[in-house]
């Protein structure tokens, strides 16, 4: 992995981390309409694109 690809996999990692706490905080409080949804796309996109840079 080159210097460039790590720095990715780091931006991701913390993007996750982050949504994660945004999906657990959706999901106590269910205020807006299709957020829990909304955020656990984003959080499954994240993953994948997570795994894709890992695999390349």
């Amino acid at each position: 992995m080159n210097k460039k690809t790590k720095k990715k996999i780091e931006v991701i990692k913390k993007k996750l981390e982050t949504l994660r706490r945004q999906l657990a905080g959706a999901k106590k409080q269910t205020d807006e309409v299709g957020e829990v949804e909304r955020l656990s796309a984003d959080v499954a996109q994240a993953e994948s694109s997570l795994a894709e840079l890992k695999n390349s």
